[in-house]
């Protein structure tokens, strides 16, 4: 059957399945260690001081990484991801006594450059499989690797609290880095060489030298990513094991049933927002629909300052955000990978990505600052303000109708 396919077909499922499978222990161990350490007494600014490293180091890894795989080549960078995903999990088997705060914050910044290498790499190689004039299929593509990897981290999420109620945290973590290593060895034997290797080796400083729509795009993607985490981090599975009193696995469930329906609209955004007229999205209508999601944080964080009953406020409502956000995230994937250059992808995407990584950065540490000092509701204006923000950035992209050739 495999044999039948394309070798560029090929060569995208394998992209594919290795970052389904680093998204899945991705989504577990964030999960884990959250609760985990929640368990132990540890405040939720202290949780999201954890992942202080993970998103500092994805920022770095975003920029330099960009910068790697147009000199190294994208099945390099990916591999090179997965590797450091093992080792990062690994250092988490360490005795109790040894794993400190210290500790697990520079486990959690190698997951983060893992994570980031991974992510740039998958992103960058869709590029340099479809070809430039099929808008429309890379459009799909995109909308089906990203749709597809939220579902797969969902799914993660739901392992991780249901592993930490059942086997705890040592055997979890121990059985994901032997199956990722698992993987990690049959992607070194089949990916591709050299593939998204830039033609002319791109000087340091080209990292920063980016078209006026990537700028744009790259900015507004940082508030859209701010106002998810600002809420989604810790401020969310704390409230509803503190405040709703759910067990681990519920806390779990939900987040995952969250992230898996988010990564399922992702996958059908291109026959929401790019269908009609043969045309793909372009920056207005990046504009209307983050216009459309910032009005939710803000209904959402209005009925809880009016003491609305919490539970079904945070269920509802975050079910119409996570079907909005999903559509804004898969149209600004598109969008980047249309904008970005073919030779040397992975300098846009990286650089696309790294402000990705400003913006988780910058969600993360408010999340558990804001909701301590403030609770769940300022965390949710918060979020509408970013998202409003990132609606402001794309009135400035560029409007053009791209026909969707290939959009069968």
């Amino acid at each position: 059957m495999l044999a039948r396919l394309s070798p560029d077909v090929r060569q995208y499922l394998l992209v594919t399945g290795n970052y389904w499978a680093f998204t899945l222990t991705d989504g577990a161990l964030r999960m884990l260690v959250v609760l985990h350490f929640h368990q132990l007494g540890y405040s939720p600014l202290q949780v999201a001081m954890l992942f202080l490293f993970y998103e500092i180091f994805g920022v770095i890894t975003n920029l330099v990484g960009g910068w790697l795989g147009a000199r190294l080549g994208l099945n390099r960078t990916m591999n090179l991801g997965l590797a450091m995903q093992v080792v990062a999990l690994s250092m988490l088997l360490v005795p109790s006594a040894l794993l400190t705060v210290p500790w697990v914050m520079a486990a959690q910044a190698l997951s983060g450059i893992a994570k980031d290498l991974n992510k740039m790499s998958a992103k960058g190689s869709i590029k340099l499989l479809v070809p430039g004039e099929r808008q429309g299929t890379l459009y799909r593509w995109v909308a089906a690797l990203t749709g597809s990897k939220n579902a797969l981290k969902g799914i993660g999420f739901f392992l991780g609290g249901a592993l930490l109620s059942v086997v705890g945290f040592k055997a979890s973590v121990a059985a994901m880095a032997v199956a990722l290593a698992l993987v990690w060895l049959s992607s070194l034997a089949l990916l591709k060489r050299d593939l998204g290797k830039a033609k002319h080796k791109p000087r340091f400083r080209d990292l920063l030298s980016k078209s006026r729509a990537i700028n744009l795009l790259s900015a507004a993607r940082l508030f859209l990513f701010g106002a998810r985490d600002v809420w989604f981090v810790v401020a969310l599975p704390v409230f509803l094991a503190q405040s709703l009193g759910w067990d681990f696995w519920q806390v779990g469930g939900f987040l995952a049933a969250w992230v898996i329906g988010y990564g399922l609209v992702q996958s059908l955004a291109p026959y929401v927002t790019g269908r009609r007229g043969g045309e793909v999205p372009d920056g207005r209508a990046a504009f209307g629909w983050a216009t459309l999601l910032a009005i939710i944080p803000a209904v959402m964080a209005a009925l809880l300052a009016r003491e609305y009953a919490a539970q079904a406020v945070l269920i509802i409502g975050l079910m119409v955000f996570g079907v909005l956000f999903a559509i804004n995230s898969s149209l600004h994937s598109y969008l980047i990978v249309s904008y970005a250059s073919e030779d040397g992808v992975s300098l846009d995407v990286g650089f696309y990505y790294m402000a990705n990584a400003l913006g988780r950065l910058l969600g993360t540490v408010l999340s558990g600052w804001v909701f301590q000092q403030a609770g769940l509701g300022a965390c949710l204006a918060i979020s509408a303000v970013f998202v409003a923000l990132a609606a402001v950035i794309s009135l400035a992209l560029p409007r053009h109708a791209v026909p969707a050739t290939g959009a069968t």
